[in-house]
């Protein structure tokens, strides 16, 4: 593989390791959140929120540059894009239990968040065989487990909701409760999309 198309599946590598990066700092956030720390959580969450955005930037840069793309750069800068939009949404979890002043963390969230842990890691996985393109079948096989998982986020989803009015039953904090658990499940979706758009890359190129 040549050097200049080598940058192009290292910065992916690179971008789904910040998310993973964030999906497990959200983890430990939830697992053992202390509501006085909030700041500093987001402060920290941000920053890898922020190398994120720019490893979408340099591939920004790299497309503009480059004279031949290994895979269609439309699709090269979709996949950045999509990626990125997974830390963002790992990060807007934060934001939320910020923003709704949330002070004891329901256990099922502290489940999610390992959920999405598991989608980023899977996520890492898949860019890191993206390489390998033109031999799908291990990116397929990925693929598939990132949808399985998705449905089994889909379902904690439900179950997590319908069991918000048993943790509390003040009217603002089970809506505040059931945004964050639409953003929780917004952080899977991403994921999925990122999956999706390799699995249009393999389909356009084999």
């Amino acid at each position: 593989m040549a050097k200049s198309d080598r940058f192009f599946f290292e910065n992916f590598v690179s971008a789904a390791e910040c998310c993973c990066i964030a999906a497990n700092y959200l983890e430990e956030c939830l697992a053992h959140f202390d509501p006085a720390n909030i700041r500093e959580m987001l402060v920290k969450m941000h920053s890898y929120e922020h190398t994120a955005d720019g490893k979408r930037h340099e591939m920004s840069a790299a497309l503009a540059k480059a004279f031949v793309t290994p895979i269609d750069r439309e699709d090269l800068a979709e996949l950045s894009h999509d990626i990125d939009e997974v830390a963002d949404c790992i990060e807007e979890v934060m934001q939320r239990i910020y923003v709704n002043r949330v002070q004891t963390i329901m256990p099922e969230a502290v489940t999610f968040a390992g959920y999405i842990v598991k989608c980023c890691d899977l996520m890492k996985e898949l860019l890191t065989e993206l390489a390998n393109f033109k031999k799908p079948q291990k990116l397929r096989d990925i693929i598939m487990q990132i949808g399985q998982l998705e449905e089994d986020c889909d379902r904690l989803y439900l179950e997590a909701t319908v069991r918000v009015p048993e943790f509390t039953d003040d009217v603002l904090g089970i809506l505040f409760w059931r945004e964050i658990f639409d953003h929780l499940e917004a952080c899977a979706d991403a994921c999925e999309h990122v999956s999706e758009c390799v699995g249009s890359v393999i389909m356009k190129n084999t």
